[in-house]
């Protein structure tokens, strides 16, 4: 007989109207003729185009003025090639001119799945019972291009789950690239990107030990003026965009969480940023900060990336090294074990791995954990989000793949002291997708990134066929006793 889950009446659909302004370029030749003509405008002309335009736009963004003003201060390279002094131009031709630089993307109007959920760092002001969550998801629009966003939601003593409203506005964050590198680490990953060994060899010979983005940019304009190569030049190019792939992120203080967009900034992050695992994470000293891991693929190459923050404003993102950062699906242990850090990985697609590190960012040794046993998971087996330490172990939520290539959640229990060790598993799926499930972007797929246990539930935020997102609550005790008992 298999657990009793209750599914909750809610669904988090996409919304088109969440939209952000980001910057649009057509080429040098069409930008330099927009320039053009917005320039033999009079002011008086300028004024009459921009002012509705601010007007209708303040409505839909944040701060529209500053986004257009940003958008033509990148043109400065194009304003000197053209003889034009960007100084000399008054705000409303800037703002004009940014305006024509400018387009809307609508960040989730494809789907809004694979959520994952922790504890909000704020728990003032509840009733008893209450918690106050934080919750992750992947954002798809146009071009299947995915971002990470957040709501917020209030759970009570029954496990009423209350997703609060959004705001008017999605805003991105502001992007720091302050970054020290580690020349090894850095160059390590550049030829997993493929990236040209020549290139490689002269920037090994040429960095510091320890180096910042301004010493890398500066020797890779050396290079690119020493030669007229374009090959050459895209590689250089594509050592910028690794760069981008370190850096810190900024959200303004007056964005509600809601509000934030973690959206691509990097070449090799084009396609999207996928399936973020947050966990609450405990340090030695008993204070906590919140990691992330997450997916960045260019089309082509995948990265496995890891992301930290303390308060959901400030953030800052590197990506994961060594043998066992490869592929998808990695999900940290919310604290140390025996001293190491602790991780899952799917380095081979089909296969759950553990492994354990000195240093978060550095993964080598991976080990075979799981591999698929039923046949419901005879495709692959996979993580669902972090463990979860119970007073049996510690609860793996996973996903397994089967017939019609449809995505199953399991469950499995490992030893608290040695996780290498599977002490459980459910021998038939925990949620399987049912009717009103099974349709979507991806038919027959239920996923999740992360769960959490509140008064004696498993929470599951899961995703729907790839397209929207809900919930299930599983009695605790009642999935562990299933778990041990179908081991016997």
């Amino acid at each position: 007989m298999r657990v009793e889950v209750n599914r909750l009446p809610i669904r988090i659909n996409p919304d088109p109207k969440r939209v952000i302004a980001r910057y649009f370029y057509n080429g040098d030749e069409r930008a330099t003729e927009v320039i053009r003509n917005v320039m033999k405008l009079n002011d008086q002309e300028v004024y009459d185009l921009i002012i509705p335009l601010l007007q209708e736009f303040s409505k839909r963004h944040r701060n529209i003025t500053k986004i257009f003003a940003k958008n033509c201060k990148k043109l400065t390279g194009l304003f000197e090639k053209m003889s034009l002094d960007y100084s000399d131009l008054n705000d409303n031709r800037k703002y004009l001119i940014g305006s024509y630089f400018t387009n809307e993307y609508s960040i989730e109007s494809a789907a809004f799945f694979n959520p994952s959920v922790v504890e909000d760092p704020n728990q003032q002001y509840l009733i008893q019972g209450e918690k106050r969550l934080i919750l992750s998801f992947r954002a798809v629009g146009e071009g299947h291009i995915s971002s990470i966003v957040f709501r917020r939601a209030v759970i009570d003593a029954n496990c009423n789950i209350n997703i609060l409203p959004v705001s008017n506005y999605v805003s991105e964050a502001e992007i720091i690239k302050n970054e020290i590198y580690n020349k090894r680490l850095f160059l390590k990953k550049a030829s997993e990107a493929n990236i040209d060994l020549k290139i490689i060899a002269g920037l090994n010979d040429k960095l510091d030990d320890k180096f910042d983005y301004a010493q890398l940019r500066r020797i890779l304009l050396d290079i690119k003026n020493s030669t007229n190569d374009n090959a050459e030049h895209l590689e250089c190019d594509k050592i910028l965009w690794l760069s981008d792939t370190y850096h810190e992120m900024s959200f303004s203080k007056d964005t509600d969480l809601s509000d934030r967009v973690i959206f691509p900034i990097s070449e090799f992050e084009r396609k999207g940023i996928e399936d973020a695992r947050f966990v609450r994470f405990i340090k030695d000293d008993g204070s906590v900060i919140y990691y992330a891991t997450y997916t960045a693929f260019d089309g082509d190459t995948i990265m496995p990336k890891l992301m930290q923050t303390k308060d959901f404003y400030n953030f800052k993102v590197s990506p994961l090294h060594g043998k066992g950062a490869q592929n998808k699906n990695l999900a940290l242990f919310p604290r140390k074990i025996n001293g190491k850090y602790a991780m899952m990985s799917r380095i081979d697609g089909w296969n759950n791995y553990l492994m354990y590190s000195d240093r978060l960012t550095v993964w080598d040794d991976p080990i075979k954990l799981q591999a698929p046993l039923h046949a419901w998971e005879f495709i692959q087996i996979g993580n669902c989000g972090s463990p979860i330490e119970t007073d049996q172990g510690w609860l793996i939520i996973t996903h397994g793949v089967g017939p019609m290539r449809r995505y199953c959640l399991g469950a499995s229990l490992l030893d608290i002291n040695d996780p290498s060790k599977e002490i459980g598993r459910l021998s038939e799926p925990l949620l399987v997708p049912n009717m009103d499930e099974r349709e979507g972007y991806v038919p027959n797929v239920l996923y999740s990134c992360g769960s959490i246990i509140h008064h004696g539930n498993l929470i599951i935020p899961y995703g729907l066929s790839d397209y929207c997102s809900s919930f299930a609550i599983v009695p605790l005790n009642n999935l562990l006793d299933k778990i041990l008992k179908d081991q016997d």
